[in-house]
């Protein structure tokens, strides 16, 4: 019974064990003095004929009926919950924050995720944060949720005020979080998988190509852990930034804080477009990634993600390129096509997020 009264916010301990007067068909109860409770849980409660109470020595008491045998109280079914705002990490002052998407039935893996903004967020104070997306964009979170794995939906340093490699870097230290709490999410710290769209498929796309070794020496234990992630879900996502064209490219030059336009192939802007491209370091080691693009995308095109899928062939990583017909940037995409990708995710997920 007091399991399902703290589930109720109730904080209860068991004084006694008399049946009081009303106890009957050969039911026993406990009585339960209340150090601390939220009123309204308690009157719902009482409405629903759970709980009696009385009043003695000028304390609130809960009576609760038990089975005959004093057996474990009715159980209470188990609810997903949504954990606010966790600081993953300070830049200067700044928190960077993520919302945690604890699933009912957890199956034990974590996923990180990072919604696209094309790297960019509004300078005013009152401006949403990335991992606060729209309707559709939020599906990801609560779809993932729904099949089990927690989710960890991060913000991360944004243009006008940030350039690359700012972003990398806090994603980063998201996953190191995240694998240095794992125990506390219950979730396996060798294990973690990625997923994002558009500048958050970039994103996510970096922490399974990177080496993401932790710093033995650093004086944070977070930063000592590896960022690198097991299973990759990209969708709609750049790859390879200097070959970026069309409505995308002066994104890219944005988030970058500099330009290839008049720049040659061995200039320092041309080397530093290559370092924030995915397929510049691709290798054996990599995880298994999942692309997904739009065919009409305009932004970030198919193109891109056949660069990136021949990388990984090339390199033995196991890739499987989804170009789906009718559709453009992953921002269009409605809620039946959104599902149906999503779909597609968590089957990736099952298949190669438990390893071999």
């Amino acid at each position: 019974m007091s399991g399902q009264l703290n589930h109720y916010g109730l904080k209860v301990h068991r004084f006694g064990a008399k049946a009081p007067p009303w106890t009957s068909h050969g039911l026993k109860a406990a009585v339960l003095k209340v150090r601390s409770f939220d009123y309204n849980a308690l009157r719902a409660l009482k409405r629903a004929g759970t709980v009696k109470m009385t009043k003695r020595a000028g304390l609130w008491c809960v009576v609760g009926v038990l089975t005959a045998l004093m057996s474990v109280a009715r159980p209470v079914e188990a609810q997903s919950r949504v954990e606010s705002n966790v600081i993953y990490g300070m830049y200067s002052g700044l928190a960077l924050l993520m919302d945690v998407y604890h699933p009912a039935d957890p199956n034990g893996y974590g996923i990180v995720l990072i919604q696209g903004s094309g790297w960019t967020a509004p300078m005013g104070y009152d401006s949403g944060q990335l991992k606060e997306a729209g309707p559709l964009d939020g599906l990801i979170a609560t779809v993932l949720a729904e099949a089990g794995y927690t989710v960890f939906s991060a913000n991360h340093r944004q243009v006008p005020g940030f350039h690359y490699p700012d972003p990398v870097e806090d994603v980063q230290r998201a996953v190191r979080f995240v694998r240095h709490h794992a125990s506390e999410f219950g979730i396996d710290p060798v294990r973690i998988g990625a997923i994002g769209g558009s500048s958050g498929a970039h994103l996510v796309s970096l922490l399974g190509v990177l080496d993401g070794e932790g710093d033995p020496d650093d004086p944070s234990p977070v930063n000592r852990e590896s960022a690198k992630v097991q299973c990759v879900v990209a969708m709609a996502g750049l790859f390879d930034l200097a070959r970026v064209r069309g409505f995308g490219a002066p994104v890219v030059a944005t988030f970058m804080g500099l330009s290839v336009l008049f720049a040659g192939p061995k200039s320092i802007e041309s080397r530093r477009y290559a370092q924030a491209s995915p397929v510049t370091h691709v290798s054996a080691d990599d995880p298994p990634f999942l692309l997904q693009s739009g065919a009409e995308d305009l932004i970030t095109t198919a193109e891109q993600a056949q660069l990136m899928e021949a990388a990984l062939k090339k390199a033995d990583v196991p890739v499987r390129l989804e170009i789906i017909p009718g559709f453009g940037h992953v921002a269009e995409m409605n809620e039946e096509k959104r599902r149906a990708s999503l779909g597609k995710a968590i089957e990736w997920f099952g298949r190669y997020l438990p390893g071999p």
